[in-house]
This record gives structure tokens, sequence and C-alpha cells, in this order.
């Protein structure tokens, strides 16, 4: 096993794997001037910056992640990334699907209230192992028996009486089924404001104001989140491309590398095994 310590300096690199269990996604990455534009993840995003700091706008907030320090993003919230020093921000994630994390824990509801969480070096060290061990875990009770640990550790910042969502949410619930099924054609803001009985930009003020993107960023986030999906079934990029209403391959792989910090063809390789030891993106 390569060690990641040993990397030369300033190399960014990004690492995707699947370890063997529906719903479940493993991400190591170190970054010093990418920058992701707002995406989302249909997960619960879990993990700890190992190196580094990072800087990210989550629920209409900029949040500073430091070393040593947990992070936790909701499913669907749309989010950023950057480094906030010179010396860039290394971290691990992983994502999982809500269904499998209450299978997981025996408990409904997971939310959290804060989105990082500064932690001991030693227990920051433990939840980096247990992601480690996931990226290479192949037997499937390891990786079970892993993602059990892995819960364990956030178990103490969670909560899981979910509050029920604000009225505004409510509201816009229709817009975001409605975006989410027809992610693959082209939108207006006309027809989106009037599954709400607002005006036009009566609806995009408020739409923003409630979610903290536009709803055109919305809806990129979605397409990509979907583009993931087909990727990683195996389905050819530029397919993919006008599956989920993007103009073309090129278009694709603009808008993927800035959201997940990696191509769509490297993506693919390293789900697919080819890139199984930690293979580096070179951005």
């Amino acid at each position: 096993m390569p060690n990641p310590q040993a990397r030369a300096p300033g190399l960014e690199f990004a690492q995707y794997c699947q370890p063997g269990r529906a719903g479940v996604e493993i991400f190591t990455a170190r970054f010093v001037h990418h920058t992701f534009d707002p995406h989302t993840h249909e997960a619960f995003g879990l993990g700890v910056i190992e190196q580094g700091v990072e800087r990210f706008r989550y629920a209409g907030a900029e949040h500073l992640a430091p070393a040593n320090s947990l992070v936790m993003i909701h499913p669907d919230e749309v989010h950023t990334g950057r480094a906030e020093t010179v010396q860039g921000w290394r971290y691990r994630m992983a994502y999982i699907d809500p269904q499998v994390l209450e299978n997981i824990s025996g408990q409904t509801g997971w939310w959290f209230a804060q989105a990082v969480a500064p932690t001991s070096a030693a227990q920051a060290h433990a939840v980096a192992q247990v992601l480690e061990a996931l990226s290479h875990a192949a037997e499937p009770l390891a990786v079970d028996c892993l993602l059990h640990r892995l819960v364990d550790h956030m178990r103490p910042y969670a909560r899981t009486a979910l509050e029920l969502p604000t009225h505004g949410r409510l509201r816009f619930a229709p817009v975001l089924d409605y975006l989410h099924a027809y992610y693959a054609e082209p939108q207006n803001l006309e027809g989106l404001a009037q599954l709400v009985g607002l005006s036009p930009f009566h609806f995009l003020r408020q739409f923003q104001k409630q979610f903290h993107v536009t709803p055109q960023q919305m809806l990129m986030a979605i397409r990509l989140h979907r583009a993931k999906g087909l990727l990683a079934q195996g389905e050819p990029a530029a397919q993919v491309a006008a599956a989920t209403g993007l103009t073309d391959q090129a278009h694709l792989t603009r808008t993927f590398a800035r959201r997940y910090g990696i191509t769509p063809g490297r993506y693919q390789q390293q789900l697919n095994g080819a890139d199984r030891n930690l293979v580096q993106d070179r951005m």
C-alpha cells in the first residue's frame, strides 16, 4: 500500500472508490489551486481534514475546516470548497446514502447541527484510518465493519430526531421535485415560478434566499450528480452528457472537474479498478 504522506509537496490528486457496499463512496484528495463550483450529493458527506485548511460555503454561511476537524455535510445541500492557505488541504470523505446510514446505525433521522467539528489529533487520525482502510477493503464483511466503526466515530456529533423542514423549504419542494424529475430538459424561470405561484423574479429572489444558490446552480448540481451516477455505471461520457442536459462531452468534462475535482474519464477508470492503488489525478 503506498504511503499517502510521501507524495511530492504541492501535488494535487483526487481518488474515488466504491468499497463494495451499494450507496457508499470513498474520496481521498489533496487540493491547492482547485476550487469546487457549487455542487451537491444525494448522500451524507462524513470525513476528516488531515492537513491544511479548507474554506467552503454551506447552508448560507462560510466555514473553515482546519486540520484535525471532522466535516459533516447533509444530502442535497449545495456547497463549494477551496484552499484557505497556500499549502492547500488534504482530506478524506465517505459519501453514504441516507438509507444506508440508517441501516448501519439502526437510527433514523440523522442530522448534524454543525458542518465542522474540531477534534483531537488522535480522534481525527482514527477517522482517517477507517477511511483509508475503506479505500482498500475488498471483503464485504470488512467493509461493513469499517462502516460501522466510522458511524460510531460520527455518532457523538449527530442528532437523530429529525427537524421538520422550514415553511420556506416546504414551499419550494415542488420546484426541487420538478428539477430532479426533469433535469435533462431545458428550464426557464417562468415555468419554475409557476410551480409555486410566484412572479419570476420574486421566485428567483426567494429561492436564492432559501437555498443560497440560484435555480440554475441547483439544476447544474442535480445534473452533475446524475452524471456521476451514470458514469459509475460505465456509460460513455458523450451519452452521459446528452442524458443529463449538458451541451456536449466537453461541457460535461469542464463542469464535472470543477465540481468533483477529477475528470469523468479518470473517475470511471478509478471505479473500474484501473487506479485502485490510489492513482493520482494531476490537475
